[in-house]
């Protein structure tokens, strides 16, 4: 007994990993921790940077000459900010919520297999997936249902996602038994009751899943916007920056050109760090919310890989 003791205390089991492999794993994490960490700290400290000190130190995490010159640009007119933040906000919270209910309702009955013509709505979902009608019949069919220069144009496209649609289905089959469903239609409930109040509350991992995507989708929208939406007032944030960026650019491009007007009003905006300000602040409020979802989303992930 004393001889087993020995040799565990002198490999370090921990769990049935020994030490050495816990270290290099630990290295390994951090290092790719670092790798993802470090590009967003980089932009960070590059917005609150003097735009000369990025021409002559290059981009650090620490500002050599820190300045809010970036933001005063990007926030120059707020009211224009914050109204693109909102309807940023109002298009993310309504259009994932509808769209994850709206997929979610598809999927289930995908996944039942007493359901008579799942194959049939299976491989409706499948052929979209393979093949699309282009470009020009999707702006006509966009533009005839009344989907132009209003908010819901940016909202209504994205309802239904056919790939998150098989994910979901996927994540009810190997996650609710059939036994469950049965064993509710005896104790009478019926198919809207047993979706919500069973079905719903036992897949919080995959919708959260399939809710960050669609999340995603939405804040990072700008092309809805570029193609259905005319009235500046109707922008979201995506939309909103990059016509900034725009802006700039068109400054850069007319000041190569010789234009003296151009040049010097160039020299007042801080090109560089006004581009990773305005990363900064599309990319914030993903990184408050992502948090919330990450132990959902790594579930949703990993369900049904491995089959005890």
């Amino acid at each position: 007994m004393a001889k087993i003791e020995k040799i565990i205390k002198s490999r370090k089991i921990d769990n049935g990993v020994s030490t050495p492999i816990n270290v290099i794993l630990h290295i390994l994490f951090l290092t790719l921790c670092f790798v993802s960490v470090y590009p967003v700290l980089l932009v960070l400290g590059a917005s609150f940077s003097e735009g000369k000190s990025i021409v002559e130190y290059g981009y650090q995490v620490i500002p050599r000459i820190p300045s809010l010159e970036a933001y005063a640009l990007v926030f120059a007119k707020p009211i224009t900010i914050f109204r693109a933040y909102g309807i940023t906000l109002f298009n993310t919270v309504v259009g994932t919520s509808c769209s994850v209910l709206i997929v979610a309702l598809y999927a289930y009955p995908l996944s039942r297999a007493d359901f008579k013509y799942r194959m049939i709505f299976t491989f409706f979902i499948f052929f979209t997936m393979l093949f699309g009608g282009g470009m020009v019949p999707w702006y006509m069919v966009c533009v005839s249902i009344g989907l132009r220069d209003n908010i819901w144009a940016m909202i209504v496209p994205y309802f239904f996602n056919a790939w998150n649609c098989i994910i979901l289905r996927t994540f009810f089959q190997t996650t609710i038994p059939p036994a469950l469903v049965e064993s509710a239609k005896i104790d009478g409930a019926g198919e809207w009751r047993i979706f919500f109040q069973i079905v719903m509350p036992l897949s919080l991992p995959g919708v959260a899943t399939i809710s960050l995507f669609v999340t995603l989708t939405y804040w990072n929208d700008w092309w809805l916007p570029i193609m259905l939406i005319d009235n500046a007032n109707l922008f979201n944030l995506q939309a909103l920056l990059q016509s900034i960026l725009k802006s700039i650019d068109a400054l850069k491009n007319a000041a190569q050109q010789g234009s003296a007007e151009a040049a010097a009003a160039l020299a007042n905006v801080p090109s560089d760090t006004a581009n990773m300000a305005l990363c900064m602040v599309a990319l914030g409020p993903i990184l408050v919310v992502y948090p919330f979802f990450q132990k959902y989303f790594i579930s949703g992930l990993t369900i049904g890989a491995v089959k005890g």
